[in-house]
């Protein structure tokens, strides 16, 4: 089963990027993050035989997931902030297996109030999780977390050291969430450093590979057991007016133990 995570930068200018995508790569299940619209295109992928379930927002965040499968919908907000109205969570069930997609806050800038709520939102998808653990409910989660996890996942730490991205409380915010038991997927299959998912779009960043990796999988343990590949592709980058993030491609067992 092929699932894959993607910040497509706005839905609408990159539709033919998605399409193409899924015609040549055929993923089962692809999670998409910064839609950027109220108005999801659903036929335009029901034409390709992909069902589709989306949270929208007009001009900005939006995640939506895409399933050659049936999609049960199990949540389209984040509980534990009744005032939060921005679209950033979709939990689904797919096939039996539990899917998290999820394009946590940017932060920036620092300090501030959003910084603030990015923090109140981890601490938030943390609870939601842990609750998840304490009950043995497999699951995986996959999207644009906005956190760089080490020194080794940017170009030049230096350079990032005041964003929110990188700053001390963000990266332990997500260590929190692999503390629960998690396994960050890329990492079992590649430890090397300077493997990105995210280049801006000045200064000649793709062009110079001054990236960084901000787009993850977090997998339940017994679901770790299953990961047969998680790569990055970097070949929708290099397409003309392409998003500024790249897709992230997570392979598991079909056969073997059911979540």
């Amino acid at each position: 089963m092929k699932i894959v995570t993607w910040n497509v930068n706005s839905i609408n200018t990159r539709l033919e990027h998605v399409k193409r995508y899924l015609r040549e790569s055929g993923p089962d299940v692809l999670m998409l993050q910064e839609l950027k619209t109220e108005n999801f295109p659903a036929q335009d992928f029901e034409n390709l035989a992909y069902h589709s379930r989306a949270v929208g927002q007009k001009a900005y965040n939006g995640v939506a997931i895409l399933s050659k499968h049936d999609i049960n919908v199990i949540a389209q907000r984040l509980p534990g902030e009744d005032s939060d109205e921005q679209a950033r969570y979709i939990e689904v069930e797919i096939n039996n297996l539990r899917l998290i997609n999820i394009y946590a806050p940017n932060g920036n800038p620092v300090p501030g109030e959003k910084y603030d709520y990015k923090l109140r939102w981890m601490k938030r998808l943390t609870q939601r999780l842990r609750d998840y653990v304490a009950n043995d409910q497999s699951f995986v989660i996959g999207g644009d977390f906005n956190i760089i996890p080490e020194e080794k996942d940017c170009c030049d730490p230096k350079a990032w050291k005041d964003d929110a991205l990188f700053l001390p409380n963000s990266r332990k915010a997500l260590r929190t969430l692999e503390n629960l038991g998690l396994y960050d997927a890329f990492r079992i299959f590649d430890t090397r450093a300077r493997q990105f998912t995210f280049w801006d779009y000045q200064a000649g960043a793709w062009q110079k590979d001054n990236g960084i990796r901000i787009d993850h999988f977090l997998l339940s343990p017994a679901l770790t057991d299953r990961m047969e590949s998680c790569v990055i592709n970097r070949d929708p980058r290099g397409w003309e007016k392409p998003s500024d993030h790249t897709p992230v491609e997570l392979t598991l067992q079909t056969d073997g133990k059911k979540p």
